[in-house]
């Protein structure tokens, strides 16, 4: 089993990611933008979030053209797991493997801090067992605002690609319990074949008892359940 984690210029998440990978005893293998060599050994890949080249021009479009991520559709095609977290996110949907952009929070002010997340019906193996669940889960970022057409939108519902939802602690999905302005509070989505998700919380912040929750966790041990 071999997982990859990204590593970009700029992007400050990925020890965070090993560290959880490792605490399953799994070796995560550090990605760097130029690595294509590497993905054809892999069985997974992680996104890691920060700020991808210092998030210029808009987040994650830089990225978004290095050759790494400029492989990443025929990785995917392939039935391969990738896992976008907060600029992960904002890279899969400028890469187009995931629909819509995440764009400035309403508030335009950079948000940090924890928020509860309700877990949807998904057809994703990633969150095999957590529909209707509420995660306790930390944010931290400035551009997570989900944007989508309102075609895109129905299509997402349609589908079952919804996968997180913004909530308060008793799963109401309201304004109030609304971060960043998403749409329909939308916190993360799937691809339609399931094996893609990209969220904005930081799954890896939230996967030991001493960080305060260990909700994220679930999405790496399903990962690791079906490669295994």
């Amino acid at each position: 089993m071999k997982i990859g984690v990204t590593k970009f210029p700029g992007t400050n998440n990925e020890q965070d990611v090993l560290r959880t990978l490792s605490s399953f005893g799994v070796e995560g293998v550090l990605i760097c933008e130029k690595d294509t060599d590497k993905l054809k050994d892999l069985n997974a890949l992680i996104i890691a979030g920060g700020f991808s080249f210092g998030d210029y021009l808009r987040p994650g479009i830089i990225a978004a053209k290095t050759a790494i991520m400029q492989e990443l559709p025929k990785f995917v095609e392939q039935g391969n797991f990738v896992i976008g977290i907060c600029n992960g996110f904002q890279i899969l949907c400028e890469t187009r493997i995931l629909p819509g952009v995440l764009t400035t929070n309403r508030s335009t002010k950079f948000v940090s801090r924890w928020v509860y997340v309700k877990i949807n019906k998904s057809n994703s193996v990633l969150l095999r067992n957590s529909a209707n669940k509420i995660w306790r889960i930390p944010i931290a970022h400035f551009d997570g605002n989900y944007y989508a057409t309102n075609e895109q939108i129905a299509e997402l519902k349609k589908k079952n690609q919804i996968a997180l939802q913004y909530s308060d602690e008793g799963g109401v999905i309201s304004e109030n319990s609304n971060p960043n302005g998403s749409m329909d509070n939308i916190a993360g989505i799937t691809n339609k074949e399931g094996n893609v998700l990209g969220l904005m919380p930081h799954p890896e912040r939230a996967s030991f008892n001493y960080l305060g929750s260990e909700d994220g966790r679930t999405i790496f041990q399903n990962l690791i359940e079906e490669l295994k």
